[in-house]
């Protein structure tokens, strides 16, 4: 059973609220039980890891069913069927929609004058279509942010490709050191871009200190240019003679499932950093990218309006 989007938990969510006052988070395993949701499907979260999909689900149709007077909030952060709920129910509806709601005056003027008119066809002739009726604005948000993570990720990763090989050994220095490896930029480059010694293209302290050390090893591949277990193998093998514990095997392009396979039972700790977890740690510290605009989205302050000594 996959997780109903929020047009198909609103008939439940009514129902519920006809018998009571609830908040959402007493109602969130009452509607999974409905669906009969895995423990997955119930953990899962938004891309951005801060919600449950479900939870979020069942507040933005609560949010529309009260815009649209179905819903009323008689306490803080509670609701509760209002007449004209309860009179919708009475007719027994196969299900509660954005379509039907766009019937009711009061919804039809909000969802215009938050600029959705050109969604409200109940009908879409698209899949695409279908997945935004389907989506919650925050979800439809998540997965814009997403699709434009992914295609910078590309660039990225396009741009370094077309560098030297001088410059992906400077990008890891700067990543590194954005991570906190190495102390400084100084101390890092002095170590990282020693080629060809010992089998591995340099070494970085893991703390300023230096206490530790990570070996590191770097390939400049193209897409499709996959790293095979030889390769993770003979840079493992220079560790041990090394006498080291740590590596880190960095390519642009991506590894074997052989490689990967590989460093899952060794006595070293090896990291596999292929071109998408590298493009995403570079976003993440701020390395090769700048920030476009910032959107910042702001949420009901609950304790502001309490009342309650």
């Amino acid at each position: 059973m996959t997780i109903p989007d929020y047009q198909t938990v609103m008939l439940p969510v009514l129902k519920l609220s006809a018998t009571g006052e609830y908040k959402v988070a007493d109602v969130v395993d009452r509607i999974a039980d409905e669906f009969h949701l895995s423990e997955e499907e119930r953990a899962a979260l938004l891309p951005s890891g801060r919600q449950r999909i479900l939870h979020n689900r069942i507040h933005w149709a609560k949010f529309y069913m009260a815009k649209a007077g179905l819903l009323a909030s008689p306490g803080r952060g509670r609701f509760t069927a209002t007449d004209a709920g309860r009179a919708l129910l009475a007719t027994n509806p196969d299900k509660i929609n954005v379509a039907r709601l766009m019937q009711i005056p009061a919804f039809r003027e909000f969802y215009r004058n938050e600029g959705k008119a050109e969604e409200v066809d109940p009908s879409p002739s698209t899949s695409s279509g279908e997945a935004r009726a389907e989506a919650t604005p925050e979800e439809q948000i998540e997965a814009a942010y997403q699709a434009l993570q992914a295609a910078l990720q590309t660039e990225l990763l396009e741009r370094i490709v077309q560098n030297s090989p001088a410059f992906f050994e400077q990008l890891i220095v700067d990543l590194l050191v954005a991570m906190g490896y190495g102390g400084s930029h100084k101390n890092a480059a002095a170590q990282l871009g020693r080629t060809g010694d010992g089998g591995v293209d340099g070494v970085i302290n893991e703390d300023r200190l230096g206490l530790d050390r990570v070996y590191v090893q770097a390939k400049r591949y193209a897409e499709g240019n996959v790293v095979g277990r030889p390769d993770v193998q003979a840079f493992v093998g220079s560790l041990v003679g090394l006498g080291a514990t740590k590596g880190v095997f960095v390519t642009t392009s991506s590894f074997s499932a052989q490689a990967r396979d590989f460093v899952k039972h060794l006595s070293q700790r090896v990291i596999l950093l292929d071109g998408q977890s590298l493009t995403a740690l570079m976003i993440e510290h701020g390395v090769g990218v700048r920030t476009s605009r910032a959107i910042e989205f702001k949420r009901l302050d609950e304790d502001f309006f309490s009342e309650e000594v």
